[in-house]
């Protein structure tokens, strides 16, 4: 049987990592696959650097739009990344006839509507399991693997540089600036961290996978994103010290009143699996009412693991490329006339317990007035530290373990506890999570 030719565009980390494995285990691949798939075009401005990676065996070019037009591709495998230019040559390679595979989480998190709907017009696929979570399988768990199932909660690490930042700090009581050189330094961070370390890149896989979870459209937009830049050390030993670690969480959850979906620093009891995922690795918590927990770990990033992920996705279509379109596996697991229109919820309505450290003065009445104003906002305290103040000092820390509460409540209670005399600058809260 005839192969399958491949076009891809860029052949950086990703794309060099699936040309190795492709042609590695080609036999392997083809076996399961039921014929073969092999990489005929690439695309790369740095040409030169394409055609030593691929010992001159494709043909390369410096435009990718030679690639998505032309009639002997199959299939394009986009590794551009970015919103603009990639966004362009998936949609054109669509309207051409081509299926296609992506690892790009932004493209498909803030696009994925407007793409998965062009794709299903055209009768091609659109495949990104390698967007999310680098090489473990979790949108064909969440999409085929659990579909029996009413997913209630998710609850992921799914960004490796800060996790391995988070790591580093509690390890070593270095605080953030400190570690995010060494990360620098030893490749684990970019020049410009921004997108990994404010949350961003964390967002948009959590919501690729809320949209599969619960049937409902992409949306970016309304995920609520806070990343990592303002934890202290003391934050993360104060953290040990009542019986939890402090990690970087993708949460999504479907309630009664709608879908939270929220990317922010979380306390986790260290007891749990996830809360003991170190380094650089990925790891993601689904709950279904049918199955209960389930755990999917690895790494989330790198070259092969994510190429693994890529040509995962090429088998999959390889093997349905003939099948009628209306019997594909739909993109976001539910059928496209069955998506729903249930609503993400603000972060000012979602419900969570919190770890609240504030810096008070040492003198009578100061615990009296926070528990007072924690109570009239109907908050009650789970746990507490008072840390005896060093020797000459005048000031202290006062850490506090909160039932759950709606955060507009808390919100509330913390304007009126930095507006006490006694209490110095501002409190720090950081969102609680027993995932029981």
């Amino acid at each position: 049987m005839k192969s399958i030719k491949v076009g891809l565009l860029g052949i950086g980390t990703v794309g060099s990592g699936t040309f190795n494995v492709l042609k590695r285990n080609q036999e392997e691949i083809a076996r399961r696959a039921g014929r073969g798939i092999e990489i005929t075009m690439v695309a790369d401005l740095n040409t030169e650097r394409a055609t030593e990676l691929t010992n001159g065996e494709v043909k390369v070019v410096n435009d990718a739009n030679l690639v998505v037009s032309n009639p002997d591709i199959d299939i394009v495998i986009e590794l551009i990344g970015g919103y603009g230019i990639a966004k362009d040559l998936v949609l054109k390679a669509i309207a051409n006839g081509k299926h296609v595979v992506t690892a790009n989480k932004a493209l498909i998190a803030t696009h994925g509507n407007e793409i998965f709907k062009a794709a299903q017009e055209k009768g091609v696929m659109v495949a990104f399991e390698a967007a999310v979570a680098g090489g473990i399988p979790i949108i064909k768990a969440l999409r085929e693997g659990l579909t029996a199932n009413r997913i209630q909660w998710i609850a992921g690490i799914i960004n490796g540089t800060t996790n391995f930042i988070l790591s580093e700090m509690r390890d070593k009581g270095l605080d953030f600036d400190v570690v995010l050189k060494e990360a620098q330094r030893l490749g684990y961070a970019e020049a410009d961290p921004t997108f990994d370390i404010e949350g961003v890149d964390a967002a948009h896989k959590l919501t690729i996978m809320a949209s599969i979870a619960f049937g409902i459209p992409v949306q970016f937009d309304k995920a609520h994103v806070e990343g990592i830049t303002k934890l202290q050390a003391s934050d993360i030993t104060y953290a040990e010290q009542l019986g939890y670690r402090i990690k970087l969480l993708g949460i999504t959850r479907q309630t009664a009143k709608g879908i939270e979906l929220r990317v922010h620093p979380t306390l986790i009891p260290a007891a749990r699996l996830i809360a003991n995922v170190e380094g650089a690795m990925n790891a993601v918590v689904v709950r279904g009412d049918a199955v209960g927990e389930t755990l999917y770990y690895g790494k989330g990033a790198g070259s092969e693991p994510t190429a693994s992920a890529v040509i995962a996705d090429l088998v999959d279509i390889t093997r349905l490329a003939t099948a009628d379109p209306e019997h594909r596996v739909p993109y976001l697991a539910f059928q496209p006339n069955a998506m729903a229109d249930t609503p993400v919820l603000p972060m000012s309505e979602v419900s969570t317990s919190y770890y609240l450290r504030m810096r008070v003065a040492d003198q009578a009445g100061v615990l009296a007035d926070v528990t007072r104003i924690l109570a009239d906002s109907t908050i009650s305290i789970d746990a507490m530290l008072q840390k005896e103040p060093a020797e000459g000092e005048q000031q202290t820390d006062i850490i506090m373990l909160t039932h759950q509460t709606q955060e507009k409540n808390i919100e509330a209670a913390i304007a009126k506890i930095e507006a006490l005399t006694t209490v110095m600058g501002t409190v720090t809260k950081i969102r609680l999570e027993e995932l029981a």
